[in-house]
């Protein structure tokens, strides 16, 4: 029998001098284990009688990565093809989904959406998908960009986004929300959001195009990050003379950078699109900071695997 336990990031961890009842607070994320994996599920859609969802982590699987088990997802460099399939496999039986086949994406940070009604002949290019058919799972592969699942409880469609910084920029979630609308007559208070795990800002340094690319296409950017922002974002470029630096030739500091958080960006991106707050939930776990738990091409490099977020409607 499945077995589910609680699970929380570093930021969630009790302080020294916290109340008790501070500490006491449900988390609205939980792990379920299953067939020797491990997958996060948020309350809210967990709650669901008639949904399949589940965050994926590392754990578990056939594949092979640094002489432990693992369960990757995504067909890469260094994995056989045939272990991520029954990697994949597995992950459905364990959440009760194993008839349910898998839609999945080419995904290539855009803000292209899909709406299928059955299992396409040919996998789309594209970074989000959307169904209100049972019996159909959708998945997107993630490896420290964000994974959000979307579940409309009146209507009873689906969707699954993949939002790196270029698809957040790009207001791929907010564009989902508004395709179904368009296609299954979605209202955005009636959606349920849960933003699984992803690098956070604790770890995504970024440079000066891309603080530029949001200060031009949002007002609030500098809510989303930490550092010099408003110096990067208006392009100045510091020790423009590098001899004022007085530092010796060949010692030049590095520009500055600033972090991102992805997470705190599409989660203002969906309170935009109209979604209630309490309809929102986040994970606040760092995929660079947690590579025991997930996979994080920032925080391991190439060789490192893909985890899956998934979201379907039961046939029954």
């Amino acid at each position: 029998m499945p077995q589910t336990t609680i699970i929380r990031g570093p930021r969630a961890a009790a302080k020294l001098g916290d109340k008790p009842a501070a500490r006491a607070k449900k988390s609205a994320w939980t792990t379920r284990r299953a067939r020797g994996l491990e997958i996060l599920q948020a309350r809210p859609l967990a709650a669901l009688d008639w949904l399949v969802h589940g965050f994926a982590t590392r754990r578990g699987g056939e594949s092979v990565l640094d002489g432990k088990r693992a369960l990757n997802l995504g067909f890469t460099d260094w994995d056989e093809p045939a272990r991520v399939e029954s990697n994949r496999r597995k992950l459905a039986a364990a959440l009760g989904a194993g008839a349910m086949p898998l839609a999945t994406l080419r995904q290539i940070h855009s803000d292209i959406v899909h709406r299928i009604a059955s299992l396409p002949k040919e996998i789309p290019r594209g970074d989000a998908l959307a169904t209100r058919a049972r019996g159909l799972l959708l998945g997107v592969q993630t490896a420290d960009c964000v994974p959000i699942l979307l579940a409309d409880v009146r209507t009873r469609a689906v969707a699954a986004v993949h939002a790196g910084w270029r698809g957040t920029l790009a207001r791929i979630a907010a564009k989902m929300i508004g395709r179904m609308q368009m296609e299954f007559g979605t209202r955005p208070r009636d959606v349920v959001a849960a933003i699984g795990p992803a690098i956070g800002r604790c770890c995504y340094e970024v440079g000066p195009e891309v603080a530029q690319a949001y200060a031009a296409q949002f007002s609030n950017a500098r809510e989303w990050f930490e550092g010099p922002f408003d110096q990067l974002a208006a392009g100045e470029e510091p020790l423009a003379l590098p001899w004022l630096s007085m530092m010796p030739p060949g010692h030049t500091p590095p520009p500055p950078r600033v972090h991102l958080d992805l997470h705190a960006a599409n989660r203002r991106q969906l309170l935009d699109a109209g979604m209630l707050e309490e309809n929102i939930v986040v994970s606040d776990l760092c995929t660079a900071c947690r590579t025991d738990l997930l996979f994080s091409y920032r925080g391991e490099g190439a060789k490192t695997g893909r985890m899956m977020a998934v979201i379907g409607v039961r046939k029954s």
